[in-house]
């Protein structure tokens, strides 16, 4: 019986490592999987972590040295070259992402803009993506960004035209912006505030607005909001069917995104029933 050889063994984000003693490639294998948690009947590749050479031959396992460290390789994982935390701030974000995608809702702005300018194959290689879908992925993640931008562009400009209007009498200000008597910009409604230069000063404004203006405009209906905005009823219903039309768009991006996640899970499962039924009937 060979005698057992000390080595260790990694996952492909090397975060995790244990040493283990083993006399075959096959009981590297099987450790290994036990050890980082892998499913025993998935199958798995056995790569040199320096290098990503890939170990299948047991007489070239026995030629290496005692302590070599292995990665174990599974489903649609890759080796990648060791990279410092600091050269790449995105990795840990792209292994938050490869756990649940929804959590991209939650990232800042930084967070967005670092995973836009990651390499692409690494990116791919973090999430099991394929590169493709990787690049669809960045491709979304820089529209969030030129949207939040817009937002911010907007509200800026809406700040700097409201105090313009406080320097004005208040009256004057609600006639010059076509409001309905009583009604003041300042102090009447908030929401009137944040959205009332967008509203009535961009096309497809719609598409500017936060999802929380949107919801808020939505929510007021059809008399109330042409009353704010002055308009006849024919162009208020318009606005108003555009701004449900694009909240339904958020909102089914949202579900789409949770569901990637457990769609590629039942994919790999089908895959690897049909593997183990070709096995069986071979």
């Amino acid at each position: 019986m060979t005698d057992g050889r000390s080595c260790k063994v990694c996952n492909f984000t090397r975060q995790k490592s244990y040493g283990v003693v083993v006399p075959t490639l096959d009981d590297l294998k099987k450790k290994g999987c036990e050890f980082l948690g892998v499913n025993p009947s998935d199958p798995v590749t056995v790569v040199l972590e320096g290098d990503g050479t890939i170990v299948e031959d047991q007489a070239y396992f026995l030629c290496l040295p005692f302590d070599t460290m292995f990665m174990l390789l599974h489903d649609k994982e890759t080796w990648a070259p060791a990279r410092k935390s600091k050269q790449a701030p995105w990795w840990n974000l792209a292994l938050q992402l490869k756990q649940d995608l929804t959590s991209i809702i939650l990232m800042s702005e930084g967070d967005l803009q670092s995973l836009v300018e990651a390499p692409c194959s690494e990116l791919a290689s973090a999430l099991g993506f394929q590169e493709k879908k990787a690049e669809e992925l960045q491709e979304t993640l820089q529209r969030v960004l030129d949207r939040r931008e817009e937002e911010r562009q907007s509200k800026e400009l809406l700040q700097l035209y409201l105090k313009a209007v406080e320097n004005e009498d208040r009256q004057q200000g609600a006639t010059n912006v076509d409001m309905p008597d009583g009604v003041e910009v300042d102090s009447a409604s908030e929401f009137m505030s944040r959205t009332l230069m967008v509203l009535k000063g961009k096309t497809s404004p719609e598409t500017r607005l936060s999802t929380e203006d949107l919801q808020a405009v939505v929510s007021r209906g059809l008399e109330a909001m042409q009353q704010v905005l002055g308009w006849d009823a024919g162009r208020t219903a318009a606005l108003l069917q555009a701004c449900k039309a694009e909240l339904s768009t958020r909102l089914q991006q949202i579900q789409a995104m949770q569901s990637i996640s457990g769609t590629q899970q039942d994919s790999s499962k089908h895959r690897e029933g049909a593997g183990t039924a070709t096995q069986g009937s071979s």
